[in-house]
């Protein structure tokens, strides 16, 4: 494993939530260059009041592998981008990528967010803001605060994209868009490198900070736009994929946590075997016959609708890989 710095915050102290915060911005990023751009340049561009509550912020941007010459085009514009901290890890995925970035992490306070995240200027005062509220309300740091997560396929001006109620999440810890002081983060653990398919490695250490006594402080003036390609037919063999990957490790998430509220989550329940079973006919609208549909609504200009639609049968598949993994484990 090898580091990068391209460049070393100074005299950094211990910071006290309600007095002044130092952040440590941690990012993992993996094969996602022309949007991490426009990332790193919109925390770059944060906007600090003059009340010096924030004493500063460092961005920890972890590169799990990548092969799309990140490392280096961000050696070429290191002036650019003076908070950034970059360390290198062969591929092992966000889980081992974040708790990385903790390790490496200089600030008491941790915010997560993703590559392909553009957040607004008041982003850290937002979160300060929050961090001081909640400080005041609980009488301690045990708790976190969750910003708002915009979906947008609009990668020229993300940040236009208004608020849909798609964009709505009943999630408790999330790692698109959420700031927890450090401690939390190492007394429960980090995350677990398990976890190394798609899905559900932030939601298994929101259970572990849940049951730490961690309460939960939204933050909706924090808003992040989460760019992703608009939706076409091409995706839907990977969107497959990670819908099985996801079923896979909700049976491992399952297995540390066997309760009711987890296998909810991962719709392990005879209602969503009947629920997307009966949506899906079966399985009979899956993707080849669904597909003339699809493509006739991204035609018309409406690739989010066709998404919404082909999460019918996306879900079918999730439920299957669910129940076929936990039958695996059953039989072992």
């Amino acid at each position: 494993m090898t580091w990068l710095y391209l460049s070393y915050s100074k005299n950094i102290s211990n910071c006290i939530l309600g007095e002044t915060v130092f952040f440590s911005v941690v990012i993992p990023t993996y094969n996602r260059l022309p949007i991490l751009q426009k990332c790193l340049r919109a925390l770059e561009s944060q906007q600090l009041r003059d009340d010096n509550l924030i004493q500063g912020y460092e961005v920890v941007l972890v590169d799990d592998g990548s092969t799309d010459q990140t490392l280096n085009w961000l050696a070429q514009h290191k002036e650019e981008f003076p908070h950034v901290r970059c360390f290198e890890q062969d591929h092992a995925g966000p889980a081992a990528a974040r708790n990385l970035g903790v390790e490496q992490a200089l600030g008491d306070m941790i915010i997560f967010i993703d590559s392909d995240l553009v957040v607004l200027s008041n982003f850290l005062e937002a979160h300060t803001d929050a961090l001081i509220q909640g400080r005041e309300k609980l009488g301690s740091d045990s708790f976190f605060t969750y910003g708002a997560v915009i979906n947008t396929c609009n990668f020229e001006n993300p940040t236009s994209e208004p608020y849909k109620i798609t964009d709505f999440s009943a999630a408790f810890f999330a790692t698109g868009n959420v700031a927890i002081p450090k401690h939390w983060l190492e007394k429960a653990g980090l995350f677990d490198t398990g976890f190394q398919l798609y899905g559900w490695e932030d939601l298994e250490l929101g259970v572990r900070l849940k049951n730490l006594g961690l309460h939960l402080i939204k933050c909706p003036e924090a808003v992040g736009y989460h760019w992703h390609p608009a939706f076409s037919l091409q995706q839907i063999t990977k969107l497959i994929d990670q819908e099985i990957q996801r079923g896979r490790m909700g049976v491992l998430f399952y297995q540390k946590h066997p309760t009711w509220e987890v296998k909810m989550m991962i719709q392990m329940t005879l209602f969503h075997r009947l629920f997307w079973g009966i949506l899906s006919l079966n399985g009979f609208l899956n993707e080849k016959r669904m597909a003339p549909f699809l493509q006739w609504l991204i035609n018309f200009g409406k690739p989010q609708l066709a998404l919404e639609i082909a999460r019918i049968f996306l879900n079918w598949y999730n439920v299957k890989g669910v129940y076929q993994a936990y039958a695996e484990i059953q039989d072992q």
